[in-house]
């Protein structure tokens, strides 16, 4: 058996460490370990985008990267992005323009999405679909999840407009 590390990440905004092989996958240590279950393990190939994170300022697919490899590093999940008392403009988004179906993607597009709309935070329908190629959703015809992006960037820039 591979010795353990000693691992420490920033996660939400929370400092947190722990021992576990390098070869874990962060998936499993933030659901596991950290009872962070908002990121799913949809497919295990990286294909499906549900257990999407953002590592260091990018997009990351958590079954894809070794705890090892995130050592250090500051993590976001769905569950710093908002709280149910405390919607985030793309989670309220996705609520009122039926962007989820079954919502077992929902984590990961959301937090995908929360990167597009930094990268660009007025992007067209076609660069939301582009920005959105990596999260899978088996459940709706996509239509309602671009809507719910596309209005949440609205909602975001209207609000940077009333504060200038």
């Amino acid at each position: 058996m591979p010795d353990k590390m000693h691992v420490k990440l920033t996660v939400n905004g929370e400092a947190q460490e722990f021992l576990a092989e390098p070869r874990e996958l962060l998936i499993y240590a933030l659901r596991e370990r950290l009872n962070l279950t908002g990121p799913h393990v949809g497919c295990d190939t990286s294909h499906c985008g549900a257990c999407t994170v953002i590592v260091d300022g990018k997009t990351v697919k958590s079954c894809t990267l070794f705890v090892a490899q995130a050592n250090g590093a500051e993590i976001t999940t769905i569950e710093g992005l908002g709280s149910p008392d405390d919607l985030s403009p793309l989670q309220r988004a996705f609520r009122e323009h039926h962007g989820l179906q079954c919502g077992f993607c929902t984590p990961g597009m959301i937090t995908r999405a929360t990167k597009l709309l930094e990268e660009n935070p007025t992007p067209t329908e076609e660069e939301v679909r582009f920005g959105m190629a990596g999260n899978l959703c088996r459940c709706t015809g996509y239509q309602n999840i671009v809507k719910s992006i596309l209005a949440a960037a609205a909602e975001i820039n209207a609000a940077k407009e009333a504060a200038e």
